[in-house]
């Protein structure tokens, strides 16, 4: 089942929310208000948008002048474009200055469907955990957009959320208790747990049902943020487990998997494990679908990757 609204949409009043609240919050955006869909937060809030044009860098800069004054800047735009080409200005500008700039990268991986390959960022949260101090997140629907949005602007350190626009599946319902840095447990099971994030939840949830049928009782978590990684539940998942698999829409290099991996191999523990997720190429034109089944990302891969762990 979709969400009632787009995921910007609901990421628009959120933020108009916000605003109404805290006079500090401007946004910067790179000629991607609408693309945001913050058109109606500009409408609201006329004084306090500013759009620099296609000049990924400069937005980056002017939202670190605007946080040294005081402001509480959101910068968007699609995420390949705020990762790559704005990084050394994410890293010197905003984090190394300890700056509380909220940089959102909008439609990454899959989500970019027929803008293809260019548009297709398998990197970002690697590049952005790499990153120090900076907090890493991706809500997987409305519910958990609405419930971490606040949670990020109260930090005063950078942060970097990755945000699907459309209609996202929904997974949780209305109410669900978030914080940033908690793994969420959304499905039990006592043989396997897949440890996932973003738009490949529902797809982890179907497969780990498939899975129960053929008797490999097994679990889904949400682990939403990327960094700070919740540690205490990959340690409880190493005791509970005999099989701990990762899935994301994103590179397994330097993803979800290598961090909860890193994190198995330096526990020292043996456990059955494998990363799910795009293997060390890049993305190419399509519906989304089509772009999982091509990419291993849907359910029977998932499926039958877990199944051959046991």
């Amino acid at each position: 089942m979709l969400d009632l609204v787009e995921m910007r949409a609901a990421y628009c009043e959120e933020m108009i929310n916000l605003a109404k609240a805290d006079d500090r919050i401007v946004t910067v955006e790179s000629d991607l208000c609408r693309a945001a869909g913050m058109m109606k937060f500009k409408d609201e809030f006329p004084g306090r948008v500013f759009d620099v044009g296609v000049a990924e860098a400069n937005m980056t800069g002017i939202a670190a002048g605007l946080a040294a004054m005081g402001k509480r800047p959101f910068i968007h735009t699609f995420a390949p474009f705020v990762t790559r080409r704005a990084l050394d200005q994410i890293a010197v500008s905003i984090a190394y200055a300890g700056l509380p700039v909220k940089i959102i990268g909008s439609d990454a991986g899959i989500a970019a469907e027929f803008n293809g390959g260019t548009h297709m960022a398998f990197d970002d949260m690697g590049i952005m955990r790499a990153i120090p101090k900076m907090t890493v997140f991706e809500p997987a629907d409305e519910t958990a957009l609405r419930a971490l949005l606040p949670q990020m602007h109260a930090l005063d350190t950078p942060c970097y959320m990755r945000l699907y626009r459309k209609k996202a599946e929904k997974v949780y319902e209305d109410g669900f208790d978030f914080k940033l840095g908690r793994c969420n447990l959304i499905k039990s099971g006592s043989d396997a747990v897949i440890i996932a994030c973003g738009l490949v939840l529902p797809d982890c949830i179907a497969a780990a049902n498939a899975l129960d049928e053929d008797g490999i009782k097994t679990a889904v978590a949400d682990m939403h943020t990327l960094k700070p990684l919740d540690l205490d539940f990959v340690s409880d998942a190493l005791n509970k487990y005999k099989i701990i698999a990762t899935a994301e829409n994103h590179s397994v290099i330097n993803g979800l998997g290598s961090a909860v991996s890193e994190y198995i191999a330096e526990s020292g523990k043996a456990v059955a494990f494998k990363r799910i997720g795009v293997n060390d190429r890049f993305g190419e034109v399509g519906f989304k679908p089509y772009l999982q089944q091509a990419l291993g990302l849907d359910r029977d891969n998932i499926a039958k990757i877990v199944k051959g762990l046991t």
